[in-house]
């Protein structure tokens, strides 16, 4: 109970810190953009168009609602991320894993893939049961921070959130873009263990004397290489959870109204969108540099 009790506080200090983040990436991912680009250039010293990246755009969202706006939608998504580590944490009480040997030996490639394929498993039922009950605390986090845009009120409260989705959307608009968040997570799972299993077994010898060291950092590189090619999954997911909820971020000009997240993600590739918000330090706009004057 102490120890996930210390998860639970670690977590909501992680996300608290990461908050501004989180924020000023949504705000990107629905497309707005209250700065202009500037001028600059880039490795081969040619002239391109950079959008503000994430400090110059917290300072503006500063200047507008001050330091305390920068944690707008922080309390619907501390109770999330709770909700989140409680139920991983209860999911793994009711479902222990049985342990197995560990193997890293080609010899015993079957052996380790039966242990990997299980663990996965395991995993990815953990995270869908959390995914599915903190979701709907993630959606109203989502539309509160995404008010910035309008500068609406409609969802001041978590309570007041809850009975207006309830009585505007029904149960169903606690879940919208659920969807893709889990096949992103399912997929990102899979992906990243099963590449690290095989980079592991193949790639690194057992008579290298770093090799304990070097698959220990496997899975992190490839969590950070699988989590790029997911990430449209993160981005269709949190627009359709605002997409046509009554703010001006989830409607015309911003995105059509949805009817799928399937529509969202074909309206997104059109566009050549589906990274849109991956990247908040360097951000290419797709005007040519050569239609705005240089002072």
């Amino acid at each position: 109970e102490g120890a996930e009790g210390l998860f639970v506080l670690l977590g909501a200090g992680l996300a608290a810190a990461s908050h501004p983040l989180l924020y000023v990436k949504l705000l990107v991912q629905v497309g707005h953009e209250p700065l202009p680009p500037t001028i600059g250039r880039n490795v081969l010293g040619r002239k391109v168009l950079y959008l503000p990246g994430f400090f110059t755009y917290a300072r503006h969202i500063v200047e507008v609602d001050g330091k305390r706006g920068l944690f707008r939608g922080l309390t619907p998504r501390l109770i999330s991320s709770t909700l989140s580590t409680i139920t991983r944490g209860s999911v793994k009480k009711a479902f222990p894993l049985e342990d197995m040997e560990h193997v890293s030996n080609k010899d015993d490639v079957k052996t380790s893939l039966r242990k990997v394929v299980r663990e996965t498993s395991h995993e990815m039922m953990m995270q869908c049961v959390s995914r599915v009950v903190s979701h709907p605390l993630h959606v109203i986090s989502m539309r509160c921070m995404v008010q910035f845009v309008g500068r609406e009120v409609k969802y001041s409260g978590v309570f007041s959130a809850i009975g207006r989705i309830f009585k505007e959307e029904g149960i169903l608009g606690f879940f919208v873009g659920l969807v893709p968040h889990i096949l992103g997570d399912v997929i990102f799972l899979w992906c990243c263990n099963l590449l690290a299993h095989f980079i592991n077994t193949y790639a690194v010898d057992d008579n290298f004397s770093q090799a304990s060291v070097i698959r220990s950092y496997t899975k992190f590189v490839m969590g950070i290489a699988v989590s790029m090619l997911t990430y449209p999954f993160l981005l269709v997911g949190d627009l359709m959870a605002v997409n046509n909820c009554g703010l001006r971020a989830g409607l015309p000009p911003y995105a059509p109204v949805f009817a799928s997240w399937i529509h969202c993600w074909r309206y997104l590739s059109a566009q050549g969108q589906l990274f849109r918000g991956s990247s908040l330090l360097f951000r290419r706009a797709h005007i040519p540099a050569a239609s705005f004057p240089i002072d």
